[in-house]
């Protein structure tokens, strides 16, 4: 019996391994184009050959050293900093309003978060016009303000922390208040404290979406200065859209924040979303 169960195991690890490889096949396609030559990419079509012969790193040096036409540097800074500060923004105004509708009691409650989980499904499309007049009118076009306020809190992320606000023992709150605490501070003193996993969940998922983020940088800025990196690799792309090389590269400089910010915080990640939504009152 052992025997069998062992040999199962082993059977679902293989299958588990081919398809993570399957799933990877993209990246590692990639990452070994970026390091080969343009004579290696021409003669490593045909024959599905993918290690780079010889490895090389002048794809990058090229990318990187290229500002005049494509400022990439400034480009990266400016998805770093945009990424950053939604984040940042995105963590205070929506744990503040989960903390009010999972734990304050005033009229309407149900009623307005109701309507707030309903906008999840009206199309990011659809308020793109809107959004852009009222930038308009606001003088923040072309500006940061146009990529960091409009995108600086989620219906989504109100509703995952007030979901795991939830889960936590509200006999900690009353001690809390017995201890003299108001709503504030039992708010940063008891639920961020035990919410660090719930945090970084919606922080990757946040800082992600933002330095993926294409419609909004594309409408909302129009110098070459305000651009982000999706909308530089774009620009690189027409430019350079036979040299698989230089793409590739562009690519991999691209992915690479989001790749080791996810390393870093997958642990919290998987943990949030495991006790996210286990209770619902």
């Amino acid at each position: 019996m052992k025997r069998f169960l062992y040999r199962s195991q082993l059977g679902l690890h293989i299958v588990m391994l081919a398809l993570a490889l399957l799933f990877l096949a993209p990246l590692l396609w990639m990452l070994t184009t970026s390091l080969k030559t343009p004579e290696d990419i021409v003669n490593g079509l045909g024959a599905a050959r993918w290690l780079p012969r010889p490895a090389t790193l002048v794809n990058f040096h090229t990318v990187l050293n290229n500002v005049e036409e494509f400022p990439i540097w400034r480009w990266t800074g400016n998805s770093l900093f945009i990424s950053l500060a939604v984040t940042a923004l995105v963590l205070v105004v929506d744990s503040l309003a989960a903390f009010s509708y999972a734990r304050l009691r005033w009229r309407g409650r149900d009623q307005v978060f109701a309507v707030l989980v309903a906008t999840m499904l009206v199309p990011g499309q659809v308020l793109l016009i809107p959004s852009y007049l009222l930038i308009r009118q606001l003088h923040w076009f072309d500006t940061y303000w146009a990529l960091i306020v409009p995108a600086g809190a989620s219906a989504f992320g109100v509703f995952l922390l007030r979901q795991f606000f939830q889960t936590i023992p509200v006999e900690l709150e009353e001690a809390a208040f017995l201890d003299g605490c108001g709503p504030f501070r039992v708010f940063w003193h008891v639920i961020l404290p035990l919410s660090k996993a719930a945090l970084a969940t919606l922080g990757i998922f946040t800082f992600m979406a933002t330095w993926n983020a294409f419609e909004g940088p594309l409408i909302y800025t129009d110098s070459l200065e305000m651009r982000t990196l999706p909308i530089g690799i774009t620009i690189f792309q027409g430019h350079y859209n036979i040299q698989y090389g230089l793409m590739m590269a562009a690519a991999v400089l691209a992915a690479m924040p989001v790749l080791f910010a996810f390393l870093l915080f997958q642990k919290h990640i998987i943990k949030g979303i495991s006790l996210t939504g286990l209770a619902g009152r």
